[in-house]
């Protein structure tokens, strides 16, 4: 184990708050001391199975704690999954079937492993203390908090104020979160700064139940593609670490300076030392931001795609963005004209280039389409017999070869 003082400036890397930050040092100290890891625990709700950059803050923050030495365990929540986290919902979220968290689960263990060493991963599901839980059981627990401490939530008052339901079943969850802590006898708890209630409530329950209380530790919610709000796939800002290498790499590509150092601080593995020496350089003037960037994509990519195809992605963008060039490989499709031409907008629509056809109009006429490198202008144009090349926005191409 690395000393005390050097995890804890490593652990503090990205945080927001750590509640407390001096329980955490006596953890680590002790820690130390004894040889003894620390027991890390992160739960995960498997509502939502498809992982962008914003969920990976927490992975990444689990794999330095694995790499610090410490046990990590990450939670699955397929019981209270079945229920959902209230945090942040304007009203009460339809609840999931057994089935529907099962799947998710599965998705979610494919691919966590991408970041997390499966090896020194205890994965747990809290089904397996809450299904022995009898009717008694569960009453006690939702006698350990009142109404008037629940309506304290943010969201919740505001529910309440404006008369939207709040469900009893929703007052049980953050007090099954924090039950979590208690079975798993936790030493430290990690959460976005929206569980901050939740987490709390972990401190609380244990000490209640005359043990050590969980350190809690928050990490910020990632800001998507916008710069503005955070990243999530209903805005469609969102980086999925499942995407194709170029549309990844392009994605990085396009963030501002300033996002770009939050998200080397957030999801980057270079050290605290290459991190100032990179904050520092720009500020100088002796970085290129695009530079910075690029080396961020290329390390981002190749985590989740390997060395070779994220430098394959390089080139494509070099050649795309820097020497307005074709990327090698495009997707082809080949269409059968009936006489009078194929409506392009119907093309950009039926092959996924836009949701709509109203979409592909609007994006021609707005100079958002090219056709073998031409801008369009006219929305009704019609594809007659030949070989095209049709590029959408600024990383999307098809060749289209109509006889």
């Amino acid at each position: 184990m690395l000393t005390p003082e050097k995890q804890l400036e490593i652990i503090k890397r990205g945080t927001v708050e750590i509640i407390l930050e001096e329980d955490l040092k006596k953890k680590l100290e002790k820690a130390y001391k004894e040889g003894k890891p620390l027991r890390i625990k992160v739960g995960f709700d498997p509502t939502a199975p498809d992982i962008h950059l914003g969920h990976t803050v927490l992975l990444e923050k689990m794999r330095q704690f694995q790499e610090l030495g410490h046990e990590v365990i990450f939670l699955i929540g397929d019981f209270t999954g079945m229920i959902g986290d209230p945090s942040g919902k304007t009203e009460t979220r339809k609840p999931l079937t057994r089935e529907e968290v099962l799947k998710n689960a599965e998705t979610y263990k494919d691919q966590v492993f991408k970041i997390l060493d499966p090896e020194k991963t205890l994965i747990m599901f809290n089904s397996e203390w809450f299904n022995k839980m009898t009717a008694l059981d569960m009453c006690r627990l939702a006698g350990a908090e009142t109404v008037a401490r629940m309506l304290e939530r943010e969201d919740f008052k505001k529910r309440f104020t404006e008369g939207r339901p709040i469900t009893i079943l929703e007052f049980l969850y953050p007090l099954l979160q924090a039950y979590d802590s208690v079975y798993l006898k936790a030493d430290i708890e990690l959460g976005g700064t929206d569980q901050k209630f939740n987490l709390l409530m972990g401190r609380q329950l244990m000490k209640m139940y005359g043990m050590e209380e969980q350190v809690v530790i928050m990490m910020p919610l990632l800001e998507g593609l916008d710069g503005v709000q955070k990243m999530s796939k209903s805005l469609g800002n969102y980086i999925g670490i499942n995407e194709p290498p170029d549309e990844m790499f392009g994605k990085i590509m396009s963030i501002n300076d300033e996002l770009m150092l939050k998200y080397y601080e957030l999801l980057s593995h270079i050290s605290i030392e290459e991190l100032n020496e990179l904050k520092k350089g720009i500020k100088e003037g002796k970085i290129n931001p695009r530079d910075a960037k690029e080396s961020l994509a290329v390390e981002i990519v190749t985590r989740y795609h390997g060395k070779e195809l994220a430098e394959k992605a390089r080139e494509n963008f070099i050649k795309l963005f820097r020497k307005k060039e074709i990327p090698e490989e495009i997707e082809t499709v080949e269409l059968k004209d009936e006489g009078e031409g194929i409506w392009l907008p119907k093309i950009l629509k039926e092959q996924g280039l836009t949701k709509s056809t109203s979409e592909a109009i609007r994006l021609i006429k707005q100079g958002g389409v090219r056709v073998n490198n031409e801008p369009l202008v006219n929305p009704d144009i019609k594809i007659k017999a030949g070989e095209y090349i049709v590029k959408v926005g600024k990383r999307r191409f098809i060749r289209i070869k109509v006889s």
